[in-house]
């Protein structure tokens, strides 16, 4: 059994238009952009990170906004749902405050004794917000949010599955326990980590179509290790499983390595070093367009491919 695992450490989904996927973030969730960076594979899109004031690990949503993209379509194999924490008491100033914004799909209500409430985000994305315990974190205390309801991170993740039992397995081997099961939804906890730290698998009707990917769909979930040590670790004990994993990729802010699980979704193993204030002091996180090595030589047209974004 792994035992490097943490807990999450970012969730990346991708967006039809980051000017209004900047906007949802920053100023209706109250969040802090902590890098603006463009997509490795593809520099003319950009890549957003929003999350506490350092963009803590198990913190962290992260987007490529691919200009004018399909809806994603919902169904098995994919994230299916995306939860943040937030302070025991905050549900109804939230209902409130997404109500008044014009979002879509509230509904709340309590999973495994916790309060929740769910949403839509600008493309269709699914995500809750959920009543925890901070655990030690500290919400971003400058998006026009009361510190007292603030977000502080990440809850964890549902999965929508047609079946739960593979993944749960995988889970199981990378430190994660099963707790308990409410419903048609079963949950995993690893100890020792940090406080995004439950993963949730929804077993879905066999006959459910499976998930398309597009604006609003989680592209995949990165779970965190320590140092790159760890990751290597955690990468041969995958290998040795029989998983196809990718070498390791740096990515600036991290590294990481990629394989695909047997429910179809993407998982990514992340390290918590070296951090968004690599290239930035902490109090200018996400201000400035920060550019892999390899584009900085085209800086310029780069730039004029990307949307302005409000700060």
């Amino acid at each position: 059994m792994i035992k490097d695992i943490k807990g999450l450490h970012h969730v990346t989904s991708m967006a039809a238009d980051a000017s209004a996927n900047n906007a949802f973030f920053t100023n209706t969730l109250g969040m802090r952009r902590v890098k603006k960076t463009v997509n490795f594979d593809a520099p003319e899109v950009y890549h957003l990170y929003y999350g506490d004031e350092v963009g803590t690990p198990g913190s962290v949503m992260t987007y490529f906004p691919f200009g004018q993209m399909p809806k994603g379509r919902r169904g098995a194999g994919e994230v299916g749902v995306t939860e943040f924490a937030i302070p025991t008491g905050g549900v109804q100033f939230w209902k409130q405050r997404l109500a008044s914004e014009g979002v879509t799909g509230l509904a709340d209500g309590t999973v495994f004794g916790e309060k929740r409430l769910s949403f839509d985000g600008p493309d269709g994305d699914s995500f809750a917000l959920v009543e925890s315990d901070a655990r030690g974190r500290t919400a971003w205390t400058q998006g026009g949010v009361p510190d007292e309801v603030a977000i502080l991170g990440f809850r964890g993740a549902r999965f929508a599955l047609k079946d739960v039992h593979a993944t749960g397995e995988l889970l199981t081997f990378m430190g994660y326990q099963k707790a308990e099961t409410e419903g048609d939804v079963t949950r995993y906890v690893i100890e020792g980590g940090n406080a995004a730290d439950t993963i949730d698998l929804q077993q879905l009707s066999s006959s459910t179509p499976t998930a398309g990917q597009g604006a609003g769909s989680v592209h995949h979930i990165a779970f965190a290790v320590e140092d790159r040590a760890a990751q290597l670790r955690v990468r041969q004990a995958l290998m040795d499983t029989g998983y196809q994993v990718t070498p390791v990729i740096d990515r600036d802010y991290f590294w990481a390595i990629y394989f695909r699980t047997p429910g179809g979704v993407l998982f990514e193993i992340a390290t918590n070093e070296p951090g968004f204030d690599r290239d930035e002091d902490t109090a200018h996180l996400g201000e400035a367009l920060k550019l892999p090595t390899r584009y900085e030589p085209h800086r310029s047209k780069i730039e004029n491919l990307l949307p302005p974004l409000a700060s």
